[in-house]
């Protein structure tokens, strides 16, 4: 068990493990945290969406260009390894399959052509990072870490079909417990923060103060204050409707278990599994 601080009688506090997942999916709606994270047995999810399956396929692309030796990082071998990850879960046919496939391969490979030096090593792919608070223990992993004069940067990969902006950087949850986490597991010091944006190319950058840091922390911190009440209320035998009511919204039609809330289902329409992806 991790410690923090006493509680009443000088028993250790228990910290609250939390990823920026967790606490999304808590803010965005309590009853879909409960089914995703505390329901056992687990309840089946819907189909895979599209837009998830070319996300995914990115992301393995990336991760293992950096695997390759630093001579064979080009964008021709981007294009290769987006192929070599792929699938084709959640879109309509081949045909659609194949479009995407395609035009996933020019993301990736024109954002290795604008890398300032593909050979470069980053200090961290796909790396787990954690850090203890008073209240929380936040934890997760990024896709990659660099170090720029001196410091570590965090880079988050976005497939997205919206265009992203300054305040979706500096307004991210993620980001800023990543940077915090990286100072604690890397001992380095942490501000920057980036989102690339494949589709367009964008990198949109924020950097971090102490004090906006802190306010990421202090609402995680809240939230995690949350759901972890909720959670040990419910396993001494609380009322699951009561602790973890649905939060509906047009967010309902790509839930990934639309089909065990009628209230979500109710509140936005279906959408087929490829209805996300970018037209």
């Amino acid at each position: 068990m991790v410690q923090g601080e006493l509680e009443l009688g000088g028993l250790p506090k228990r910290l609250v493990r939390v990823t920026p997942a967790k606490l999304a999916t808590w803010t965005d709606c309590p009853r879909r945290y409960r089914m995703a994270y505390l329901d056992r047995p687990s309840l089946p999810r819907g189909a895979p969406w599209a837009s998830s399956t070319m996300g995914a396929a990115v992301h393995n692309a990336l991760r293992s260009l950096f695997d390759l030796p630093a001579g064979r990082r080009t964008p021709e071998a981007a294009a290769a390894l987006v192929a070599t990850c792929w699938k084709t879960d959640g879109f309509r046919d081949a045909a659609q399959a194949d479009t995407y496939r395609r035009r996933a391969q020019g993301w990736v490979s024109d954002y290795v052509a604008t890398l300032d030096d593909p050979a470069f090593e980053p200090v961290g792919v796909e790396r787990w990072v954690s850090t203890p608070t008073k209240r929380i223990v936040a934890e997760g992993r990024v896709d990659r870490i660099d170090e720029r004069d001196g410091e570590l940067v965090i880079v988050d990969y976005k497939t997205g079909r919206h265009a992203l902006t300054v305040d979706d950087t500096r307004g991210s949850q993620a980001l800023a417990l990543y940077a915090m986490a990286a100072v604690r597991t890397l001992r380095r010091e942490c501000r920057q923060v980036e989102l690339h944006h494949l589709p367009t190319g964008a990198v949109v950058a924020w950097e971090h103060t102490p004090e906006s840091l802190r306010r990421h922390l202090g609402r995680a911190e809240e939230a995690a204050d949350e759901l972890g009440l909720a959670a040990d209320t419910l396993a001494a035998g609380g009322d699951a409707e009561v602790l973890f009511p649905p939060r509906t919204g047009r967010q309902c039609s790509w839930c990934d278990f639309r089909r065990h809330c009628p209230e979500g289902r109710q509140a936005a329409p279906d959408l087929d599994p490829w209805a996300l992806l970018a037209p």
